[in-house]
């Protein structure tokens, strides 16, 4: 099992990137830059690209609503280029909210958007003419729906490789079966790994069974608070803000995927209180809300015994990274986090 993590986007990047490097050395392999409707993340992939040598990065993620397929597979291939074949393609399709409220696109057709991005990207990479029948990204476009004079073109650059690995961030059933059919890889969020089989197993057990080979086995990365020792308990409430905004504000009250995750999960109820908090602008509240059980679930704070479970737990789920963020109070401390865990893990 690898250990990962993901940059903060509301702090200082460059500072970020210098700190990363310490935890590369920790035993990180594999670092996500995440983009919602906050400074993009293909810049700072680059940047981070050119501050790094052996780790992995990702983008975690692109939404797939807001660049053209052909557009995602180009900037891929650069930052494949850019890092000597250390990047991987992470892609999801947000929410109603950011793509039409920020972005003033459309959200239809997510699933359908998402194959067709996959198999254009694809095409892309194997520096074939770009023909694609769609029906959502018709290439070239028809003489009916444009000026006519488009026509099949292949990337003029020769990519460092012809499969750059792809990341689906997926929750949803017809989702979860379309990222094990399609996408090397496998982005849920706050991953319950005993409810994974019940609420995910068909739908992975669906999708596997059209997975071609050569996709290799689904790299499964979730996310994970870390925090190891004997007085470290308090520290669980850290991951409290995040659980509340997902379950509570990301997204509208008939139309927030996270908070039907917390129901299938088991926590219905609660899902709707946090929700009622969350958006009456009671946030400590929902913070407050948030249950016990489920922080723990889905995370890996407490002795080295209790992570050890936790860790079992996790591999037992089919979980292959782990994307984790450290909460010890200074940098030193952080570090050391992630040296532990690496210990527990080779």
């Amino acid at each position: 099992m690898r250990i990962g993590m993901t940059m903060d986007y509301s702090g200082d990047f460059i500072e970020s990137v210098r700190a990363v490097r310490d935890f590369e050395t920790a035993g990180v392999e594999i670092a996500f830059v995440p983009e919602a409707y906050s400074f993009d993340a293909v810049s700072r992939l680059g940047y981070l690209a050119a501050r790094t040598e052996r780790l992995e990065i990702a983008s975690g993620i692109l939404p797939v609503f807001t660049r053209t397929p052909s557009l995602l597979a180009m900037t891929a291939a650069g930052l494949d280029d850019l890092s000597g074949g250390r990047f991987t393609l992470g892609l999801g399709a947000s929410g109603p909210q950011v793509i039409e409220g920020f972005h003033g696109v459309p959200y239809d057709a997510p699933l359908g958007r998402t194959r067709e991005v996959v198999e254009i990207c694809r095409q892309v990479w194997r520096g074939e003419p770009v023909v694609h029948p769609g029906p959502k990204y018709p290439l070239p476009l028809p003489a009916e729906q444009g000026t006519g004079l488009g026509k099949p073109l292949k990337l003029l650059n020769k990519p460092v490789r012809s499969r750059i690995p792809i990341t689906l961030a997926a929750i949803g059933p017809k989702n979860v079966e379309l990222t094990a059919e399609l996408a090397e890889g496998w982005l849920p969020v706050f991953f319950h790994p005993g409810k994974a089989a019940e609420v995910w197993g068909a739908a992975l057990t669906a999708g596997l069974a059209r997975r071609d080979a050569a996709l290799g086995t689904l790299d499964i990365t979730v996310t994970a608070p870390l925090a190891l020792g004997d007085d470290v308990e308090h520290l669980l409430d850290r991951a409290r803000p995040q659980l509340a905004l997902y379950i509570g504000g990301m997204g509208a009250r008939n139309k927030n995927f996270y908070a039907r995750l917390a129901g299938r999960y088991g926590y219905e109820r609660e899902a709707v209180r946090i929700q009622d908090l969350y958006l009456s602008g009671k946030k400590q509240e929902a913070e407050a809300a948030v249950p016990e059980g489920l922080l723990r679930a889905i995370s890996l704070v407490g002795t080295k015994e209790q992570i050890a479970g936790q860790l079992d737990a996790f591999a037992a789920a089919g979980v292959t990274t782990l994307c984790v963020k450290p909460l010890a109070g200074t940098h030193r401390e952080r570090v050391h986090a992630v040296e532990r865990l690496r210990g527990m893990l080779d």
